[in-house]
C-alpha cells in the first residue's frame, strides 16, 4: 500500500473511513513523488508507455518508495488486468490459479499484469514457474524486491526481466507528501517545525511509514502543538532500514571497512553507530574489525589486532551499553593506525601460486629421511642446518624445484614494517653473498 503523491489529487469523497495511504494513492504518474530517474522523459518506463509496449521487469528499491503504485498505474495506463500477490503469503497453488485465469484472459484478448511483492522470497523452483508464462505472453511480470536481485533472484528469471532501480525518497519528497496530505485532508498537523523535521527523519525515506505516522497523529485529535521531544515520546520509533542478511547489511559493513581503511575515524564511527543502532550483533562487528586489523594494518602495527581482541574481551565482560565504548575505541584506533596490506597481498599471491603450480613436491634436501629407503632416494641430502652458519642463516632454497626466486611479502616503509623491510633486505643480501 504505497503511496506517493505529488500534488492535491482529484476530489475524492472522504466520508467513508478509508486508510490514509489508500486515500492518497496516486491516480496517475503525474502525482507520483520522486523517482524522476525512473519516470522522467526518455526513461525506460516512459518509453514503454509512449510506445505502448510493456515488458516484464523487476522494481528494486527500499520500502515505501512507490513500487506498488507504479505497477498499478502501469496496468491502468495499458488497460490490462491487474493481479497482485505477496511472495510471503503465497505459494504454488496461488500461482497456478493466477496463471490459469491469465490463460483464459489471453484467449479472450485480455492481458494480465502480475505484480509480485517481495518476489525474492520465492525459492528457485517457484521463480522458475514464471518463465514459460512470461515467454508465451500469458503474463507481464512486475516483481518488487528490497533485496539485490543479483543475489536473490535466479539468473533465468533475471535474463527475462529488466531491473529498474528506485531511489530512497529525499527529505524534500517527504516534505511534499506531508504538505499535500494536509491540503487533501484540510487538516493541519499541530507540530512545531522541529517536530515535523523529526517526523521526516523517523520515516527514513519511506513514504508508507510517513503516511501511517501522520494518520496516527491525526487520530490523537491534538488541541495544542507538539514539540520534537513530545512527538518522539508519543511515536514508537521506527527501526532504521536494515536487514542483517540483506544488501543493506553488506553495504554498511563495506562503508565501515572503507572508512577505517581511509583513516577517517569520524566516518567510521558514524557507520559503526548506524549498525549498532540497527541491532547488529556486536560479535560480528568485533570479528570484522579484527579482520580489518589483519587485512589493512597487518604487521605495520601489531597492537591493532591485540586492541581488537582485548576490546572484544572487555565487551564480553561489560555487555551493552557499558561495553559499547570498547567498539568505539577500537574503531578509532584502527582508523588512525598505520596502514599496510603487505601481509594480505603476500598471502593472496602465495595462495594463487600454490593453486596455479599444482602439487609441486618440496625439494628433497629439506625432507626428513626416517627410513633407509628414503635416504637412498636422496631425502635430506645436502640439507644445511641454519644454526651451523653465521647469523644462523644458510641461504639455501626452500621452494619446489620448479619454482625459484619468488617474492610474496613486500613490507611497506610505514610503522613497524619499516624494521621488517630492513630485516628482509638484510637476509636478501646474505643470500646473494652465499650464492656468489
Amino acid at each position: 500500500m504505497s503511496d506517493l503523491f505529488n500534488q492535491a489529487q482529484p476530489e475524492i469523497l472522504v466520508s467513508v473511513k478509508r486508510p490514509l495511504a489508500d486515500l492518497m494513492r496516486p491516480t496517475s504518474f503525474d502525482f507520483v513523488v520522486g523517482q524522476e530517474r525512473l519516470l522522467g522523459p526518455n526513461t525506460t518506463l516512459s518509453l514503454m508507455i509512449s510506445r505502448g509496449s510493456l515488458s516484464s521487469f523487476i522494481l528494486w528499491g527500499p520500502p515505501g518508495v512507490g513500487k506498488t503504485t507504479i505497477a498499478r498505474l502501469l496496468s491502468t495506463s495499458f488497460e490490462i488486468h491487474f493481479e497482485q500477490l505477496s511472495a510471503i503469503f503465497s505459494g504454488v497453488k496461488e500461482l497456478r490459479n493466477i496463471f490459469d485465469s491469465a490463460k483464459i484472459r489471453k484467449k479472450n484478448g485480455k492481458s494480465t499484469l502480475l505484480f509480485v511483492d517481495e518476489i525474492h522470497r520465492f525459492n528457485k523452483s517457484q521463480q522458475d514457474a514464471f518463465l514459460p508464462h512470461i515467454e508465451d505472453g500469458t503474463i507481464v511480470l512486475v516483481g518488487a524486491t528490497t533485496e539485490n536481485p543479483s543475489f536473490s533472484l535466479n539468473s533465468a528469471l533475471l535474463s527475462r526481466c529488466q531491473v529498474l532501480v528506485l531511489d530512497r525518497l529525499s527529505v524534500q519528497d517527504l516534505e511534499k507528501i506531508l504538505t499535500n496530505i494536509q491540503i487533501k485532508m484540510n487538516n493541519k498537523l499541530l507540530l512545531s517545525l522541529d517536530a515535523k523535521s523529526a517526523l521526516i527523519d523517523l520515516s527514513d525515506g519511506d513514504a508508507r511509514s510517513l503516511i501511517n505516522m501522520i494518520e496516527q497523529i491525526f487520530s490523537w485529535n491534538l488541541d495544542k502543538q507538539l514539540d520534537r521531544e513530545s512527538l518522539i515520546e508519543r511515536l514508537s520509533k521506527r527501526m532504521p532500514n536494515f536487514n542483517r542478511t540483506g544488501e543493506e547489511h553488506f553495504n554498511l559493513i563495506s562503508a565501515l571497512h572503507k572508512s577505517i581503511r581511509g583513516s577517517d575515524p569520524d566516518a567510521a564511527l558514524y557507520w559503526l553507530s548506524r549498525m549498532m543502532d540497527s541491532g547488529e550483533d556486536p560479535n560480528y562487528l568485533f570479528r570484522r574489525l579484527t579482520r580489518i586489523a589483519l587485512e589493512d594494518i597487518g604487521l605495520a602495527d601489531e597492537n591493532a589486532k591485540r586492541m581488537c581482541l582485548e576490546s572484544w574481551k572487555v565487551y564480553e565482560r561489560l555487555g551493552s551499553p557499558e561495553g559499547d565504548l570498547a567498539l568505539a575505541e577500537v574503531t578509532i584506533y584502527l582508523a588512525l593506525a598505520v596502514k599496510s596490506n603487505a601481509v594480505y597481498m603476500a598471502f593472496k599471491n602465495s595462495k594463487s601460486a600454490a593453486i596455479d603450480n599444482g602439487s609441486q613436491p618440496p625439494p628433497k634436501h629439506i625432507l626428513n629421511a626416517p627410513t633407509m629407503l628414503m635416504k637412498e632416494q636422496g631425502y635430506g641430502k645436502g640439507y644445511k642446518y641454519d644454526h651451523d652458519y653465521e647469523n644462523s642463516f644458510s641461504g639455501q632454497d626452500y621452494f619446489p624445484n620448479l619454482i625459484k626466486d619468488r617474492e610474496y611479502y613486500n613490507p611497506s616503509n610505514q610503522g613497524a614494517e619499516k624494521d621488517l623491510r630492513a630485516k628482509l633486505e638484510y637476509f636478501k643480501s646474505l643470500r646473494k653473498a652465499r650464492e656468489s
